[in-house]
């Protein structure tokens, strides 16, 4: 039993010491993601395991050698950086535009939650009375084609709402409308907004551009179909993480541009806000990695399918920061500062260029101890996400509805105090 107390204490402290160094070599970089996702983001539920862990082993006779009293010592230091990671959830950054200065958030006007969220997801993530969820309605059929997306809308009271649209990750090659967004847009819904969860087709299938021509598919069909589920086809803002970050920011700047939209060049499709996550904005430039993200094997081989060396043009248009201009929609972009996946470097240069190009709010909130997609799961740092993302679009609405040009919402800039 010593010995089994040794290895609960060493494991318990081998995640917490990943969660906050994640490991970057090749060979570890997505095991050492995964195991410092699963413990950031689930740091309520795994302390709570650790704990019982180390009092039944130390019960149960781990204490009678030297092994099991070396196997505490390390656990215990395991939940102190477990608590410490707890306690990072709870924090973040959101610097506005002209300051360049991060604030707090005010722990004051934060949301709270009892304890007995550590291990119930607080009541923003749970899905919620009054929500309709139609699924599975085609967007755009062509032949053998059949793209489907599910919309999330509160009662009908007729009323047009404000639309938002949904873009899942999973670096386009895998994903579903299912299995990400959930959160925000049941909350969203719950808040008087129509949530559209869209799907799009995935490489190795499908070759670039053809996953963004398909969600401009999507802004047409809603200009023509938005009222037929509560929603103003005049108004609708973007959001989605990872892949979906990056797709997300091609929307928003891409608007009627009309090589991605062949066949109805003449369809309006702008957005009036963007709320991008942990995407990829630049493939051309290295910055916080090596080599440029084009020159993957991902990019070349599977999404772009072509030499980065021979045709970097294809790279750049599929680059948000190609599209960069002064009438750029207002942005929230959002990142977690323990990302292993995608560094958190690429998006506060990416908010860089963004404010020096646009004329528009451009926010960003840098969620402090977040892994990459740390809003999959119900926590803390989710609940505050979700919260601080519908005060944002809530303003937007607000700011259109009385006819006036983007700032920044007065709901989040009470937030930041």
């Amino acid at each position: 039993m010593p010995y089994v107390l040794l290895a609960v204490g060493a494991v318990s402290l081998l995640l917490a010491v990943n969660a906050r160094r994640p490991r970057r070599e090749p060979v570890l970089l997505v095991p050492s993601f995964f195991a410092g996702w699963l413990t950031i983001e689930m740091a309520p539920h795994l302390l709570v395991l650790e704990i019982v862990g180390l009092v039944w082993t130390a019960v149960a006779g781990g204490l009678d050698g030297w092994a099991g009293w070396i196997g505490l010592v390390l656990g215990l230091a395991g939940v102190a950086l477990t608590a410490g990671t707890i306690a990072a959830s709870r924090r973040t950054l959101v610097t506005l535009r002209d300051s360049g200065v991060p604030l707090d958030l005010d722990p004051q006007k934060a949301p709270r939650y009892p304890l007995s969220h550590l291990v119930v997801p607080p009541l923003c993530l749970i899905p919620r009375r009054g929500v309709r969820v139609d699924r599975n309605v085609v967007f755009r059929q062509e032949g053998r084609l059949r793209l489907k997306l599910d919309v999330y809308r509160p009662k009908e009271d007729g009323r047009l709402r404000p639309g938002l649209m949904e873009i899942h990750g999973g670096a386009w090659v895998i994903g579903d409308k299912r299995e990400q967004g959930l959160p925000l847009l049941n909350h969203m819904a719950v808040q008087g907004w129509v949530g559209f969860n869209v799907n799009y087709r995935l490489s190795p299938r499908a070759t670039w551009p053809e996953h963004l021509l398909d969600l401009k598919h999507f802004l047409r069909w809603y200009r023509e179909h938005a009222e037929e589920y509560g929603a103003d086809p005049d108004f609708l803002c973007v959001t989605g993480g990872s892949a979906g970050g990056h797709l997300t920011a091609m929307v928003a700047l891409t608007a009627n541009v009309p090589e991605f939209q062949p066949g109805f060049e003449d369809v309006d499709t702008s957005v009036q806000g963007a709320v991008p996550f942990y995407g990829v904005y630049d493939f051309l430039e290295p910055g916080p990695w090596p080599i440029p993200f084009g020159k993957t094997a991902l990019l070349q081989k599977r999404v772009v399918k072509r030499s980065f060396a021979e045709d970097r043009e294809a790279f750049a248009k599929a680059s948000p920061v190609t599209y960069l201009r002064p009438d750029a929609p207002p942005f929230f972009v959002i990142h977690g500062s323990h990302d292993s996946l995608i560094p958190v470097l690429e998006a506060r240069r990416f908010v860089e260029k963004l404010r020096d190009a646009s004329d528009a709010p451009v926010l960003y909130a840098e969620m402090q101890g977040g892994q990459h997609a740390f809003d999959v799961f119900p926590s803390y740092r989710t609940a505050r996400v979700v919260e601080g993302v519908e005060r944002y679009l809530t303003g937007l609405h607000r700011q259109y509805v009385q006819g006036k040009g983007p700032s920044v919402p007065d709901e989040l800039d009470e937030s930041v105090g």
